[in-house]
Protein backbone atom coordinates (compact mmCIF):
# COMPACT_ATOMS: atom_id res chain seq x y z
CA UNK A 1 0.00 0.00 0.00
CA UNK A 2 1.80 3.13 -1.21
CA UNK A 3 1.03 6.59 0.10
CA UNK A 4 1.85 10.20 -0.59
CA UNK A 5 2.33 12.73 2.21
CA UNK A 6 -1.18 14.18 1.69
CA UNK A 7 -2.70 10.70 1.56
CA UNK A 8 -1.04 9.88 4.89
CA UNK A 9 -2.65 12.98 6.40
CA UNK A 10 -6.05 11.96 5.02
CA UNK A 11 -5.53 8.43 6.33
CA UNK A 12 -4.62 9.75 9.79
CA UNK A 13 -7.74 11.93 9.89
CA UNK A 14 -9.94 9.05 8.79
CA UNK A 15 -8.46 6.63 11.30
CA UNK A 16 -8.83 9.17 14.13
CA UNK A 17 -12.47 9.80 13.20
CA UNK A 18 -13.15 6.06 13.05
CA UNK A 19 -11.53 5.27 16.38
CA UNK A 20 -12.62 8.22 18.55
CA UNK A 21 -16.16 9.69 18.44
CA UNK A 22 -14.85 12.87 20.09
CA UNK A 23 -12.86 13.80 16.97
CA UNK A 24 -14.33 16.16 14.38
CA UNK A 25 -12.88 18.28 11.59
CA UNK A 26 -13.64 21.98 11.06
CA UNK A 27 -12.35 24.21 8.29
CA UNK A 28 -13.00 26.19 5.15
CA UNK A 29 -14.53 24.11 2.31
CA UNK A 30 -13.39 20.83 3.83
CA UNK A 31 -16.78 19.09 3.59
CA UNK A 32 -18.55 17.90 0.45
CA UNK A 33 -16.82 17.08 -2.79
CA UNK A 34 -14.24 19.86 -2.53
CA UNK A 35 -12.36 18.30 0.40
CA UNK A 36 -10.37 21.39 1.34
CA UNK A 37 -7.88 23.53 -0.55
CA UNK A 38 -5.43 20.61 -0.84
CA UNK A 39 -7.95 17.72 -0.73
CA UNK A 40 -6.78 16.50 2.66
CA UNK A 41 -10.34 15.74 3.74
CA UNK A 42 -11.67 14.47 0.40
CA UNK A 43 -14.22 11.71 0.98
CA UNK A 44 -14.26 12.03 4.77
CA UNK A 45 -17.54 13.96 5.01
CA UNK A 46 -19.32 11.11 3.24
CA UNK A 47 -17.74 8.52 5.54
CA UNK A 48 -18.42 10.48 8.72
CA UNK A 49 -21.64 12.50 8.35
CA UNK A 50 -21.90 15.48 10.68
CA UNK A 51 -18.25 15.32 11.78
CA UNK A 52 -16.52 17.10 8.88
CA UNK A 53 -17.82 20.63 9.01
CA UNK A 54 -17.38 23.74 6.87
CA UNK A 55 -16.47 26.93 8.67
CA UNK A 56 -16.83 30.60 7.79
CA UNK A 57 -13.78 32.36 6.34
CA UNK A 58 -12.57 33.36 9.79
CA UNK A 59 -9.48 31.71 11.24
CA UNK A 60 -10.10 33.51 14.51
CA UNK A 61 -13.58 32.02 14.65
CA UNK A 62 -12.36 28.58 13.61
CA UNK A 63 -9.80 28.51 16.42
CA UNK A 64 -12.34 29.78 18.95
CA UNK A 65 -14.83 27.05 18.01
CA UNK A 66 -12.06 24.47 18.31
CA UNK A 67 -11.00 25.69 21.75
CA UNK A 68 -14.58 25.74 23.00
CA UNK A 69 -15.24 22.26 21.66
CA UNK A 70 -12.03 20.94 23.24
CA UNK A 71 -13.08 22.37 26.59
CA UNK A 72 -16.42 20.61 26.16
CA UNK A 73 -14.71 17.23 25.75
CA UNK A 74 -14.21 16.98 21.98
CA UNK A 75 -10.96 16.59 20.06
CA UNK A 76 -11.29 19.07 17.21
CA UNK A 77 -8.95 19.24 14.22
CA UNK A 78 -8.99 22.75 12.78
CA UNK A 79 -7.76 23.20 9.20
CA UNK A 80 -6.48 26.60 8.11
CA UNK A 81 -6.18 26.83 4.33
CA UNK A 82 -2.69 28.31 4.66
CA UNK A 83 -0.40 28.57 7.68
CA UNK A 84 0.09 32.26 6.91
CA UNK A 85 -3.49 32.94 7.99
CA UNK A 86 -2.85 31.48 11.42
CA UNK A 87 -1.82 35.04 12.20
CA UNK A 88 -5.53 35.88 12.24
CA UNK A 89 -6.03 33.18 14.89
CA UNK A 90 -2.88 34.05 16.82
CA UNK A 91 -4.72 35.46 19.83
CA UNK A 92 -6.87 32.36 20.19
CA UNK A 93 -3.96 29.94 19.80
CA UNK A 94 -1.37 31.53 22.06
CA UNK A 95 -3.39 33.60 24.54
CA UNK A 96 -6.19 31.11 25.09
CA UNK A 97 -5.39 27.56 23.93
CA UNK A 98 -1.75 27.62 25.04
CA UNK A 99 -2.40 29.16 28.46
CA UNK A 100 -5.67 27.60 29.50
CA UNK A 101 -4.31 24.54 31.28
CA UNK A 102 -1.83 26.68 33.20
CA UNK A 103 -4.59 29.05 34.28
CA UNK A 104 -7.33 26.55 35.09
CA UNK A 105 -5.98 22.99 35.11
CA UNK A 106 -8.35 22.15 32.22
CA UNK A 107 -6.58 20.90 29.05
CA UNK A 108 -7.33 22.07 25.50
CA UNK A 109 -6.81 19.03 23.21
CA UNK A 110 -7.17 20.90 19.92
CA UNK A 111 -5.09 20.30 16.79
CA UNK A 112 -4.48 23.13 14.34
CA UNK A 113 -3.45 21.97 10.85
CA UNK A 114 -1.30 24.57 9.09
CA UNK A 115 -0.31 23.99 5.42
CA UNK A 116 3.08 25.67 5.48
CA UNK A 117 6.21 26.18 3.43
CA UNK A 118 7.16 27.56 0.09
CA UNK A 119 6.22 26.71 -3.46
CA UNK A 120 7.29 28.87 -6.42
CA UNK A 121 4.61 31.38 -7.38
CA UNK A 122 2.89 31.37 -4.00
CA UNK A 123 4.06 34.82 -2.96
CA UNK A 124 4.22 36.42 0.48
CA UNK A 125 0.80 35.34 1.78
CA UNK A 126 0.83 31.63 0.97
CA UNK A 127 4.40 30.36 1.46
CA UNK A 128 5.60 31.25 4.95
CA UNK A 129 7.08 28.94 7.54
CA UNK A 130 5.43 30.31 10.67
CA UNK A 131 7.03 28.19 13.40
CA UNK A 132 8.92 31.24 14.68
CA UNK A 133 5.61 32.90 15.55
CA UNK A 134 4.37 29.89 17.47
CA UNK A 135 7.32 28.32 19.27
CA UNK A 136 7.88 31.34 21.52
CA UNK A 137 4.75 30.55 23.51
CA UNK A 138 4.76 27.96 26.32
CA UNK A 139 1.85 25.56 26.29
CA UNK A 140 1.62 25.15 22.52
CA UNK A 141 3.28 22.11 20.94
CA UNK A 142 4.60 22.72 17.41
CA UNK A 143 5.40 19.82 15.07
CA UNK A 144 6.62 19.74 11.45
CA UNK A 145 6.72 16.25 9.87
CA UNK A 146 9.18 15.71 7.02
CA UNK A 147 8.29 12.15 6.03
CA UNK A 148 5.17 10.31 4.95
CA UNK A 149 5.31 8.11 8.04
CA UNK A 150 5.63 11.10 10.32
CA UNK A 151 2.80 12.89 8.51
CA UNK A 152 0.59 9.99 9.61
CA UNK A 153 1.90 9.22 13.08
CA UNK A 154 2.49 12.79 14.24
CA UNK A 155 -1.04 13.80 13.26
CA UNK A 156 -2.45 10.82 15.16
CA UNK A 157 -0.30 11.77 18.15
CA UNK A 158 -1.33 15.43 17.89
CA UNK A 159 -5.01 14.52 17.97
CA UNK A 160 -4.46 12.23 20.96
CA UNK A 161 -2.41 14.84 22.84
CA UNK A 162 -4.08 16.72 25.69
CA UNK A 163 -2.16 19.89 24.83
CA UNK A 164 -2.96 22.13 21.85
CA UNK A 165 -0.79 21.24 18.86
CA UNK A 166 0.15 23.27 15.79
CA UNK A 167 0.75 20.71 13.04
CA UNK A 168 2.78 22.26 10.20
CA UNK A 169 2.41 20.21 7.03
CA UNK A 170 4.61 21.21 4.08
CA UNK A 171 2.69 21.93 0.89
CA UNK A 172 5.51 20.95 -1.46
CA UNK A 173 5.66 17.49 0.12
CA UNK A 174 1.94 16.80 -0.35
CA UNK A 175 2.26 15.09 -3.73
CA UNK A 176 6.04 15.07 -4.24
CA UNK A 177 6.80 12.65 -1.40
CA UNK A 178 5.67 9.01 -1.54
CA UNK A 179 6.52 5.73 0.14
CA UNK A 180 5.67 2.26 -1.13
CA UNK A 181 4.39 0.99 2.21
CA UNK A 182 1.51 1.62 4.58
CA UNK A 183 2.32 4.87 6.49
CA UNK A 184 0.72 3.50 9.64
CA UNK A 185 3.45 0.81 9.68
CA UNK A 186 6.31 3.32 9.44
CA UNK A 187 8.60 3.88 12.39
CA UNK A 188 6.79 5.76 15.16
CA UNK A 189 8.89 7.96 17.43
CA UNK A 190 7.56 9.83 20.48
CA UNK A 191 6.10 13.23 19.67
CA UNK A 192 9.04 15.21 21.09
CA UNK A 193 11.85 13.04 19.71
CA UNK A 194 14.19 14.05 16.86
CA UNK A 195 15.33 11.53 14.25
CA UNK A 196 18.81 10.98 12.84
CA UNK A 197 18.10 10.60 9.12
CA UNK A 198 21.75 10.07 8.13
CA UNK A 199 24.76 9.30 10.32
CA UNK A 200 27.98 11.26 9.86
CA UNK A 201 31.17 12.31 11.59
CA UNK A 202 32.16 15.75 10.24
CA UNK A 203 29.23 18.13 10.78
CA UNK A 204 25.78 17.99 12.35
CA UNK A 205 23.14 19.39 9.99
CA UNK A 206 19.78 20.01 11.62
CA UNK A 207 16.54 20.78 9.84
CA UNK A 208 12.82 20.00 9.77
CA UNK A 209 9.91 19.78 7.35
CA UNK A 210 10.71 20.15 3.64
CA UNK A 211 14.27 21.35 4.19
CA UNK A 212 15.27 17.94 5.57
CA UNK A 213 15.21 16.59 2.03
CA UNK A 214 17.51 19.35 0.77
CA UNK A 215 19.95 18.42 3.54
CA UNK A 216 19.87 14.78 2.48
CA UNK A 217 20.46 15.82 -1.14
CA UNK A 218 23.46 17.89 -0.01
CA UNK A 219 24.93 14.87 1.76
CA UNK A 220 25.71 13.02 -1.48
CA UNK A 221 28.07 15.55 -3.15
CA UNK A 222 29.63 16.26 0.25
CA UNK A 223 30.38 12.56 0.70
CA UNK A 224 32.17 12.58 -2.66
CA UNK A 225 34.42 15.28 -1.16
CA UNK A 226 35.08 13.12 1.89
CA UNK A 227 32.75 15.07 4.18
CA UNK A 228 30.16 12.99 6.02
CA UNK A 229 27.32 14.99 7.55
CA UNK A 230 24.90 13.80 10.19
CA UNK A 231 21.38 14.90 9.24
CA UNK A 232 18.94 15.39 12.11
CA UNK A 233 15.23 15.91 11.52
CA UNK A 234 13.88 17.79 14.55
CA UNK A 235 10.27 16.72 13.84
CA UNK A 236 9.06 18.61 16.91
CA UNK A 237 9.95 22.30 17.24
CA UNK A 238 8.40 22.93 20.64
CA UNK A 239 9.60 21.21 22.72
CA UNK A 240 13.01 20.80 21.08
CA UNK A 241 14.95 17.56 21.42
CA UNK A 242 18.17 19.33 22.34
CA UNK A 243 19.65 16.12 23.79
CA UNK A 244 19.82 14.43 20.38
CA UNK A 245 21.39 17.50 18.78
CA UNK A 246 23.92 17.91 21.58
CA UNK A 247 24.93 14.24 21.40
CA UNK A 248 25.54 14.64 17.68
CA UNK A 249 27.57 17.83 18.12
CA UNK A 250 29.70 16.06 20.72
CA UNK A 251 30.66 13.61 17.95
CA UNK A 252 31.06 16.00 15.02
CA UNK A 253 32.19 19.24 16.69
CA UNK A 254 30.18 21.36 14.23
CA UNK A 255 26.58 22.51 13.74
CA UNK A 256 24.66 23.88 10.78
CA UNK A 257 20.93 24.55 11.07
CA UNK A 258 19.11 24.83 7.73
CA UNK A 259 15.63 26.33 7.48
CA UNK A 260 13.42 28.01 4.91
CA UNK A 261 12.14 30.33 7.61
CA UNK A 262 13.67 33.75 8.30
CA UNK A 263 16.94 34.16 10.23
CA UNK A 264 15.78 36.53 12.96
CA UNK A 265 14.34 35.08 16.16
CA UNK A 266 13.46 31.63 14.86
CA UNK A 267 14.04 27.99 15.76
CA UNK A 268 17.47 28.01 14.07
CA UNK A 269 18.60 30.98 16.16
CA UNK A 270 17.33 29.34 19.34
CA UNK A 271 19.06 26.05 18.60
CA UNK A 272 22.39 27.74 17.78
CA UNK A 273 22.13 29.76 21.00
CA UNK A 274 21.32 26.66 23.06
CA UNK A 275 24.24 24.67 21.64
CA UNK A 276 26.58 27.64 22.18
CA UNK A 277 25.48 27.79 25.80
CA UNK A 278 25.42 24.09 26.62
CA UNK A 279 27.84 22.54 24.14
CA UNK A 280 30.49 25.21 23.65
CA UNK A 281 33.36 22.98 24.74
CA UNK A 282 32.51 20.46 22.00
CA UNK A 283 32.53 22.99 19.13
CA UNK A 284 35.39 23.23 16.63
CA UNK A 285 33.60 25.96 14.66
CA UNK A 286 30.88 28.53 15.39
CA UNK A 287 27.31 27.21 15.06
CA UNK A 288 25.86 28.43 11.81
CA UNK A 289 22.37 29.18 10.48
CA UNK A 290 21.32 28.93 6.85
CA UNK A 291 17.95 30.59 6.41
CA UNK A 292 15.76 32.17 3.80
CA UNK A 293 16.51 35.77 2.90
CA UNK A 294 15.24 38.26 5.46
CA UNK A 295 12.51 39.59 3.19
CA UNK A 296 8.89 38.66 2.47
CA UNK A 297 8.61 35.61 0.21
CA UNK A 298 8.82 36.78 -3.43
CA UNK A 299 6.25 35.71 -6.01
CA UNK A 300 8.40 35.18 -9.10
CA UNK A 301 9.76 31.61 -9.26
CA UNK A 302 13.33 32.77 -9.99
CA UNK A 303 13.27 35.16 -7.03
CA UNK A 304 11.72 32.44 -4.90
CA UNK A 305 14.60 30.09 -5.66
CA UNK A 306 17.09 32.85 -4.83
CA UNK A 307 15.22 33.49 -1.59
CA UNK A 308 15.22 29.91 -0.25
CA UNK A 309 18.13 27.66 0.74
CA UNK A 310 18.71 24.55 -1.35
CA UNK A 311 21.05 21.56 -1.39
CA UNK A 312 23.85 23.48 -3.12
CA UNK A 313 23.78 26.29 -0.54
CA UNK A 314 23.65 23.77 2.29
CA UNK A 315 26.67 21.92 0.91
CA UNK A 316 28.63 25.17 0.54
CA UNK A 317 27.81 26.19 4.11
CA UNK A 318 28.93 22.79 5.39
CA UNK A 319 32.26 23.09 3.59
CA UNK A 320 32.87 26.52 5.10
CA UNK A 321 31.99 25.20 8.56
CA UNK A 322 34.23 22.15 8.24
CA UNK A 323 37.13 24.26 6.93
CA UNK A 324 36.84 26.88 9.67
Amino acid sequence: MSSTYIEAIRRALGDALAEDPRVFLYGQDIAGTFGGAFKATKGLAERFPGRVLNSPISEDGQAAVGIGAALAGCRPVIEFQFADFASVAFNQMVNHAATHWWRTGVPVPATFRLPAGGTPGGGPFHCQMVEGWLTSHPGLIVVAPATVGDAYHMLRDAIACDDPVAYLEHKHLYNHLRIDTDPSRAERLPLGKAAVRRAGRDCTVVSWSGMVHECLKAAEPLAEQGIEIEVIDLRCLRPLDTATVLASVERTGRLLVATESWPFGGVAAELCAWISEHGFSHLDAPPRRLSAQDTPVPFHPDLFRAHHPDAARIAAAVVETVEF
